[in-house]
């Protein structure tokens, strides 16, 4: 079964759904819709609320990765970039062993269904510009500043 909450986040709502095992998926939504917790929905959405306050910079709760194996590597990777830190397409590409598969990481990112926690808006352009994101390029800058890894 899968449970479902809404946190509304400084930058709009985000949906939390999960099942017995993790997080499935931490996605923006335009709206709130009907809520079925679980405890380990009701975990993200604390953690959640915790590091929009600047209480939080590592989360703990488990995740339950749908994809293919390739995309589970990059999001893997991912969590490696630390808070307040940013990599490239370039960078996430040698973390995996795959120097040349760039445009593959871009794709895996633009289908993370864990916004936040795992964390692709960590990823910049090698030349540090601010590239692809699914919630928007406004939330991609402002997760970053809120972070203290783009001070522009």
């Amino acid at each position: 079964m899968d449970y479902t909450a809404y946190y509304e986040s400084p930058l709009g709502w985000i949906e939390v759904k999960g099942n017995d095992l993790g997080i499935i998926s931490v996605l923006f939504v335009d709206e709130q819709g009907q809520t079925c917790k679980s405890p380990l929905v009701a975990q993200c959405v604390e953690e959640l609320e915790e590091y929009f306050q600047n209480k939080r910079t590592a989360f703990t709760v488990p995740l339950c990765l749908d994809g293919t194996d390739f995309q589970k590597r990059v999001w893997t990777a991912l969590r490696t970039v630390p808070y307040g830190k940013t990599a490239s397409y370039l960078d996430m590409a040698n973390e995996i062993g795959n120097p040349k598969a760039v445009r593959a990481i871009g794709g895996a990112n633009s289908r993370n269904p864990i916004s936040i926690i795992v964390p692709c808006h960590r990823i910049i352009g090698k030349n540090g510009t601010l590239v692809g994101y699914e919630g928007g390029l406004w939330r991609k800058e402002w997760l970053l500043k809120h972070e203290g890894s783009l001070t522009k």
